[in-house]
């Protein structure tokens, strides 16, 4: 699993928090001083909780659940896209879908729909439409694209959310706790770090923050995932070594049977043969004996 020290998340600015004035007195254990109005996070601790976010990330991904990625503030929006492709992961990086999570079913139907207008497109159907309807369902396909298109292999809720600033995602944040999903966040020193289940205190507004937490935790998944593909295939090895003697056996016992009938029906023939002249001299004798008297 990647390591990460205190002076790389310095360099990347990872310490800085908000106003002293804007701060949640719960992120207090996080914080270490202020300086110019400002508070400064903990890096030891930020590294502890890396460490801890990771390791359980990585098992999430080794168990084949998804975890998706949620992050709409401008800042962010590249950065998770382009973090959550690497790792083949869902993400949200446009306004969050009210009922993503405990309304999944419906939501996946909206997905579907996008796949049945892909699919009139490679059959020819949708050529026989009026221009107009034409027009009306490229728009409906491209805000489909746009508001769902990232999450369209993901068939089932996921196992994990990750989210880049809870204030500004606190609808996702709901959802994810009525459902008990395990929420990963970075949480800065305006935020409420109660709501989360593996809290990552962290700059949430730099791009170089963002980029760098985020390229620590698509590392743990990428080990994860890694793991989960090695597994399968030394399973795969295992199940091929097994198979592969029994087909032996099999062909073995198929011969045997043979071989032991020949046996068998030689060591019942002999028999027969030879007790024939013996029945034959013993009715000779009887013959000659009964002259005799």
């Amino acid at each position: 699993m990647a390591q990460t020290t205190v002076k790389d998340l310095l360099s990347a600015g990872v310490h800085f928090g908000h106003l002293t004035r804007k701060w949640n007195p719960n992120m207090a254990p996080y914080i270490y001083m202020e300086r110019n109005g400002i508070h400064i996070i903990s890096l030891y601790k930020t590294v502890a909780k890396i460490e801890e976010a990771s390791e359980a990330l990585s098992k999430i991904a080794a168990s084949g659940r998804k975890i998706l990625f949620v992050a709409t503030k401008k800042q962010a929006k590249d950065i998770v896209s382009n973090s959550a492709q690497k790792v083949k992961m869902p993400y949200i990086t446009e306004r969050w879908p009210g009922g993503m999570l405990t309304n999944f079913v419906t939501i996946r139907k909206a997905v579907k729909k996008m796949a049945a207008i892909d699919r009139m497109k490679k059959d020819g159907t949708f050529e026989t439409l009026s221009k107009k309807e034409r027009l009306q369902v490229d728009r409906l396909r491209s805000k489909l694209e746009k508001n769902l298109g990232s999450i369209n292999d993901m068939t089932r809720l996921p196992g994990a959310l990750f989210v880049v600033d809870i204030k500004r995602e606190h609808i996702a944040i709901k959802e994810a706790q009525k459902l008990k999903i395990p929420i990963f966040a970075m949480v800065d020193t305006n935020s409420d770090p109660r709501e989360v289940d593996y809290v990552i205190p962290a700059n949430d507004d730099a791009t170089k923050s963002i980029d760098k937490i985020l390229s620590l935790v698509t590392d743990a998944i990428a080990e994860g995932l890694r793991e989960r593909k090695n597994e399968k295939e030394e399973q795969e090895e295992a199940e091929t070594e097994i198979a592969t003697p029994t087909s032996k056996k099999a062909e073995a016992t198929a011969e045997i049977p043979v071989e032991e009938a020949a046996e068998i029906a030689d060591e019942v023939e002999t028999p027969i043969e030879a007790t024939a002249p013996e029945a034959e001299a013993s009715d000779d004798e009887t013959a000659a004996e009964a002259n005799e008297e």
